[in-house]
């Protein structure tokens, strides 16, 4: 049997040939080569059974890998169209997965089926941009049962970027994507052995992202949907729960301002909103004139880019409590300016599923739903579910729950209804605001207004005053039932803020809420930089001084910082050499002949370096789970990092901070 490690005994220049066939590799269905044998995938488990796969497209040759876990075999087909018939015939009732296959190996696969060139639509696909029902109309013809991993990831990666963090060797073929010319019989080895390392690496992603398939197939089981449609995503599901059709409509800035909104102080935030909308546009600034003086006297309009958006936005920047706040489109946040430490006992009052809430409540649910009873149906079932501490259950209906406000404003959704989805962001931004305004009046200077944001806000009063505490309760309850929304009532005793998207606050049973690239909670797939992310949430939570964390350490995947080539990019650049690869695992270097690494936009070209990296640091594309750490690897690097981070949050650190 072929071995994909002795790779380096073939002589490429002396094994040319004019075209390497399915023979030429290895036996169709033999059995998997690995010492684990995928234990946790078995038919009792999955009943439907898998097809791990990913296809290697070039000019003259195709290649496809294909791993079953369950009958742990694994099947490599290059350049025999009747191989891969074979194969699909004896496995077309089972899911076959991969990441990002609905948009390019399905349509590979269904093209080499009908005997049509992969290079041609893969062309049409990466060069041309195009989605594989507008290649041919007779990929319908072939029914896949498809489970895509990576459109259920939001902001999804490459597969590359998972692997380094999952701390994987990522090395790349050398073989050229783009060579115009047959593969050599060692160019193809070279390819298989990558490929089936992405296959095996696909497996482990959707191994970490089980909780994504398993509430897609509940989704598609409780409610009786055809099984293929687990290739859906969330919203499309959502959207299917409740039975949307696409509809045209024209009044996206028709916003109803809810009558139990009880402002005074703070009204002129909701004239504000009401004269956006009365002016029909995102972008429209109010003039400042005599008639618009109640408001611009208290705030000022700002221009700001939405995530995913085209166009910016205005926003309204207001002071709210001593607070500064900023109302828009997208939602309320409101923080200090400056890095805020607080000790002692907050409230932090959270509004119960609080957009679903005004769906129901106000009947501000998508138009376009058909049967819009679903929707409740679904939030009373979880409710049910969550009381008798059934979490599993729960899953696919958080999923729905949770998705139903995205999809009402996402012009690709059948679910899409513009208005309502104002609606609901409006008006569940100036409830948040008559609840501060409630609880100021009726408090005055024992309440202390500490954060807010899209469904919740923080707030302090004096520890020992009974009497502020019930006054503070009786305002959550009056509101709670002026409204028809549920308020929940948390205890925290930490919080400690860098601004309004960066914090940590601690809650008295000992839990942490973390928001912020600095101190997110990471993950095998979101793993960069973990120490220094260790390091800052250790010392501001414990105390643990950055030194000790950093220097306890001894897992090299503790100081990996990931970085990848961008489109605008063609090829990578470190210590005076150009690197074919697009992802890199960098260390910071104790060695001063190690330079920086860089990226170039033409081979020639001056190397722009990647942001943030190190002036000295080495490259390790390797697997880093289990080996020793570098002799040279610079931990003052990230010991000096980590200080600057925590500077950030408000700390004083001294340090000399010669980072990048």
């Amino acid at each position: 049997m072929f071995n994909t490690d002795d790779l380096t005994a073939i002589n490429t220049d002396k094994e040319i040939v004019t075209h390497v066939t399915y023979k030429d590799l290895v036996h169709i269905n033999r059995t998997l080569e690995t010492s684990e044998n995928y234990p946790d995938f078995t038919s009792e488990k999955y009943p439907h059974g898998f097809i791990f796969y990913d296809f290697e497209v070039f000019k003259f040759d195709w290649l496809v890998v294909l791993i079953d876990p369950i009958e742990k075999t694994k099947t490599v087909i290059a350049n025999d169209r009747a191989a891969l018939q074979k194969y699909f015939d004896k496995n077309c009732n089972k899911i076959w997965v991969g990441y990002n296959n609905k948009h390019y190996d399905i349509a590979i696969l269904k093209g080499i089926l009908l005997g049509m060139n992969p290079k041609e639509i893969s062309d049409e696909i990466i060069i041309h941009d195009k989605q594989p029902f507008e290649i041919s109309k007779d990929f319908r013809k072939i029914k896949v049962l498809s489970y895509d991993i990576m459109i259920q990831i939001v902001n999804a990666p490459s597969l590359k970027t998972f692997e380094a963090y999952m701390g994987n060797d990522i090395e790349e073929t050398s073989v050229p994507f783009d060579i115009q010319r047959p593969l050599t019989k060692a160019e193809m080895y070279m390819t298989m052995k990558y490929c089936v390392h992405d296959v095996e690496q696909t497996i482990e992603v959707f191994r970490r992202k089980i909780d994504d398939y398993n509430g897609i197939t509940s989704i598609v089981e409780m409610f009786d949907f055809p099984f293929d449609w687990i290739i859906k995503t969330k919203g499309q599901l959502t959207a299917l729960v409740v039975d949307c059709e696409k509809q045209e409509h024209n009044d996206e800035f028709d916003v109803t301002i809810l009558p139990c909104i009880q402002l005074e102080k703070y009204a002129y935030v909701r004239d504000w909103f009401v004269e956006m909308t009365n002016h029909k546009s995102y972008q429209y600034m109010i003039p400042n004139t005599p008639e618009y003086a109640h408001i611009l006297n208290k705030g000022v309009q700002v221009r700001k880019k939405d995530k995913g958006e085209d166009t910016a936005k205005t926003a309204f920047q207001t002071m709210v409590a001593g607070i500064p706040h900023q109302f828009g489109w997208g939602g309320v946040h409101g923080a200090a300016d400056k890095p805020v430490h607080i000790k002692g006992k907050m409230y932090h009052c959270d509004v119960t599923s609080f957009y679903p809430s005004l769906m129901i409540v106000y009947h501000m649910f998508t138009r376009n739903a058909r049967k819009p009873w679903k929707f409740k149906e679904v939030y009373d079932l979880r409710v049910a579910l969550k009381k008798a501490g059934k979490k599993k259950e729960q899953q696919p209906l958080k999923i729905i729950l949770n998705s139903q406000y995205g999809i009402t404003k996402a012009k690709v959704s059948a679910a899409y209804d513009p208005v309502q989805a104002n609606n609901i962001c409006l008006n569940g931004q100036l409830m948040l605001l008559d609840l501060i305004e409630h609880l100021e009046k009726s408090l005055g200077d024992k309440f202390e207004l500490i954060q807010s944001n899209t469904d919740g806000i923080i707030i302090r009063i004096p520890e020992d005053d009974a009497m502020a505490e019930r006054k503070m309760k009786h305002v959550c309850k009056e509101w709670s039932i002026r409204t028809g929304m549920g308020l929940g009532e948390d205890i925290l005793n930490k919080y400690i803020a860098k601004d309004v998207n960066n914090y940590i606050f601690v809650f008295d049973n000992g839990k942490l809420e973390r928001k912020g690239k600095y101190v997110k909670e990471l993950s095998d797939l979101d793993n960069d930089l973990p120490i220094v992310n260790r390091a800052v949430v250790d010392y501001i939570t414990k105390d643990i001084p950055v030194e000790k964390t950093i220097n306890d350490s001894t897992s090299m995947i503790d100081f990996q910082m990931i970085v990848r080539i961008s489109k605008e990019y063609k090829l990578g650049w470190h210590n005076g050499e150009e690197l074919s690869e697009k992802t890199f695992r960098v260390y910071a270097s104790t060695d001063r002949k190690d330079t920086y690494i860089g990226k170039c936009r033409e081979h020639g070209s001056n190397p722009d370096k990647f942001a943030n990296t190190p002036d000295n640091c080495f490259i390790y594309n390797k697997d880093v789970k289990n080996i020793p750490l570098s002799i040279k690897l610079d931990k003052q690097w990230y010991i000096d990092l980590a200080k600057k981070r925590l500077t950030e949050y408000g700390y004083e650190m001294p340090s000399k901070f010669s980072l990048f």
